[in-house]
């Protein structure tokens, strides 16, 4: 008996120490994932949001992902924010519920607003004439449309609408014009015909308000509101007149009259 006894004290031993490092894991795991957590806490407020802009804001974090919370002055910075812990190392994701806590703006007021701004947006870069981009805001969330001339110009955009008080999101579904040598002398020939027409050159005039040209692989569109209708047909001819341009859509608005869906 104990014999057999004594043979099975190995055995016992051998299960026991199998078992016991697989028992012991699961916690270990947990140890591990809470250091880690705790660690990209502190990196998140440490260098992520330890700017001034920041500092209504607080960040928690869960086997990984970070939450945002609290409130910011502007769109941008809540923007701003998700970029900046995104960088954090072992961030696997961020859920952004920062809130902007800018003044109520109504929606018709704030949308005058971004016009304007954006129409005047670029003046002094040469390429306010080749951006046509719409402003639409329903309950202070701006959707950014049309073309614009380059990403430079597209991003400009955003950023104003981003960096206006009253702002609470920025869609952009701005299209970017395709940029190339056929495009860009197109662009340029066209608009010497639109603006070197004597009727027309008075467009020019406000930098913010000229008639819009965009050119997409040769196809030209324009965009913009005009006096009457003979200005809107002489565009279009002046525009049909340019050598190498494939189709011409003349969108512009004749003043007074409704617009067309």
């Amino acid at each position: 008996m104990r014999m057999v006894l004594r043979g099975l004290v190995p055995a016992v031993a051998a299960v026991l120490l199998t078992i016991s490092p697989s028992a012991m894991a699961p916690h270990s795991a947990v140890a591990t994932a809470q250091t880690n957590d705790a660690s990209i806490q502190a990196d998140v407020q440490n260098k992520a949001l330890n700017k001034s802009q920041f500092k209504n804001v607080k960040a928690s974090v869960q086997d990984g992902i970070v939450t945002l919370t609290g409130t910011v002055d502007v769109y941008d910075q809540k923007a701003d924010a998700d970029r900046r812990v995104h960088r954090i190392k072992n961030v696997k994701g961020v859920e952004n519920q920062i809130d902007v806590a800018g003044p109520e703006i109504p929606d018709a007021q704030l949308q005058d607003k971004l016009v304007k701004a954006i129409q005047y947006d670029r003046v002094g870069y040469g390429t306010t004439a080749f951006n046509a981009i719409g402003v639409n805001v329903q309950n202070g969330v701006v959707t950014l449309s049309g073309t614009a001339y380059g990403p430079v110009d597209a991003d400009s955009a955003v950023a104003v609408a981003a960096n206006t008080k009253g702002v609470k999101d920025v869609i952009n579904d701005i299209q970017v014009d395709p940029v190339s040598p056929m495009d860009d002398r197109i662009r340029m020939a066209t608009y010497r015909a639109v603006y070197g027409f004597p009727s027309l050159n008075k467009y020019a005039i406000d930098p913010g308000k000229p008639i819009r040209i965009s050119v997409r692989n040769g196809n030209v569109t324009l965009y913009g509101e005009v006096m009457n209708q003979g200005d809107k047909d002489a565009a279009g001819i002046r525009a049909n007149s340019v050598p190498g341009v494939f189709s011409v859509t003349n969108n512009l608005q004749v003043a007074g009259q409704p617009e067309k869906k």
